[in-house]
């Protein structure tokens, strides 16, 4: 976890967003980017309820000028950031390797597409968790980096949080991307001082158990437990994060969207749960 990349909206989520990147980067002595994402310019405006005509100049240059404003913002906080956490200046992939760093990417052009494509080359993004109601980052961003990157997120909640990756819970169900997840997180999970295994009974798909997880984590040298529980009339997910609080977990290691995304999003699903309710840090990759 060497290369932290974390794409920065004007909005309510980024402090968290930022400690939960300083979190990890401390840890790994890391490299930590940040970036503004741009809006893209509209092409068109309405003009009335019989149709729609093309944005004037003006409004054009207005856009410009406050998306222009809001990423300066948005640079001065992550600036800020990195004084007050002491991180040195660093282009990616170069500088002092005793301490964490940090760099700014301003060439990026315009859209969540182009933050996909650019988390290609780093080991994990850190996304905020969307909040309904709130001032809070776009869905669209964790879920184009989930799917176009092929590479982990690491969501920050809504609160930021006081420690990561010592407590860790793996919400398992058997799943080949949950086992990928798994395979991503290593380098974190290597570090922890206590890792379960959390199988939640009947929210499942064909695969090894818990127990058989927790067995060849301990071979990696992980202490891992195994801890088997029933739903009790809860949804997957709802359960998942009641156990982790209960256990007090500070990470939460999770296979995003083992159902399809749209079953998820009309039938409900513990993903969709997970990313609509968590109050600690998930680390999750498709």
């Amino acid at each position: 976890m060497k290369t932290i990349l974390v794409p920065l909206e004007d909005c309510d989520g980024a402090a968290s967003m930022l400690e939960t990147a300083w979190l990890l980067g401390r840890s790994f002595v890391s490299y930590i980017e940040g970036l503004f994402i741009k809006r893209a310019l509209p092409g068109v405006v309405i003009a009335d309820i019989g149709g729609y005509a093309a944005a004037t100049p003006e409004v054009m240059e207005s856009f410009a000028e406050e998306d222009q404003e809001r990423g300066q913002r948005v640079r001065a906080r992550f600036e800020d950031f990195a004084g007050r956490k002491g991180l040195t200046g660093a282009a990616a992939g170069g500088g002092d390797d005793s301490r964490p760093s940090a760099g700014w990417w301003d060439d990026n052009e315009a859209g969540d597409g182009v933050v996909g494509l650019y988390a290609r080359v780093f080991d994990v993004t850190v996304v905020g968790r969307p909040v309904a109601g709130a001032t809070a980052p776009a869905m669209t961003t964790l879920e184009t980096v989930l799917f176009e990157s092929g590479r982990p997120i690491l969501i920050a909640p809504p609160t930021a949080p006081q420690s990561l990756g010592h407590n860790i819970v793996i919400s398992w169900n058997g799943s080949t991307e949950t086992a990928r997840t798994i395979a991503l997180a290593m380098p974190i999970l290597a570090r922890a001082q206590r890792v379960v295994v959390l199988a939640v009974e009947g929210v499942s798909v064909p695969g090894p158990n818990a127990a058989q997880v927790a067995l060849q984590l301990k071979r990696d040298g992980i202490a891992a437990e195994a801890r088997e529980i029933e739903a009790a009339g809860r949804g997957g997910g709802e359960a998942i994060l009641a156990e982790a609080a209960a256990l007090q977990a500070d990470l939460l290691v999770k296979g995003a969207y083992t159902h399809s995304r749209l079953r998820q999003m009309i039938f409900g699903g513990a993903t969709q749960h997970i990313l609509a309710e968590a109050t600690l840090p998930v680390f999750m990759a498709h």
